[in-house]
């Protein structure tokens, strides 16, 4: 059963509107479940989005968010909030408290979590659900880099296999409660 969403998304106002509002619509789709959201902690670009929306409708939202970055983020406060020490604290403090992630659009700091957590599952240090959230094909680059290093023997072919892909907001929490087949 999933009660907490672990959603890595970017920090940037400036980022393609669609994704802004799909981030809001995935916040009042958690709260409408009762999920939980737990997240970097900021109030601005998708990450804040996605807060505001997700607590404004009712729901419980988690933030974390390193001390060093409580201005350059704004720190959404209005929602139970964490601060840690550093990045390192962060990111397992949001895999604890998690129990499946959705990939949202976003940054060099989405993709070095989301490298991390790929890598971990790749150890066989968990097997919580993945969702990538690819509106008008934003992580196909991503993918690509995957496929290529499976095709250069440096990533097990079945690590692809370890998350899902959806283009539509309403199809991430149904790709959630259907993890991906876990291999032998």
């Amino acid at each position: 059963m999933i009660k907490s969403v672990c959603v890595y998304c970017g920090s940037s106002n400036a980022a393609d509107p669609d994704f802004i509002q799909a981030a809001a619509e995935f916040g009042r789709a958690l709260a409408a479940e009762k999920i939980r959201l737990v997240y970097g902690g900021g109030g601005i670009g998708l990450m804040g989005a996605g807060a505001k929306a997700c607590h404004a409708a009712g729901g419980k939202v988690l933030g974390v968010m390193p001390e060093f970055l409580r201005t350059r983020e704004v720190l959404y406060d209005d929602v139970e909030t964490v601060v840690v020490h550093n990045m390192h604290q962060r990111k397992i403090l949001l895999f604890d408290e998690s129990d499946a992630f959705v990939v949202m659009p976003g940054g060099v700091g989405t993709l070095e979590e989301i490298v991390e957590l790929l890598s971990w599952r790749r150890l066989d240090l968990h097997r919580k659900p993945v969702v990538f959230f690819n509106p008008k094909g934003y992580w196909e680059p991503f993918f690509a880099l995957m496929r290529h290093t499976v095709e250069q023997k440096l990533t097990p072919a079945w690590v692809p296999e370890t998350w899902q892909v959806v283009d539509r907001v309403e199809a991430i929490l149904p790709a959630l409660r259907t993890p991906a087949p876990v291999p032998i």
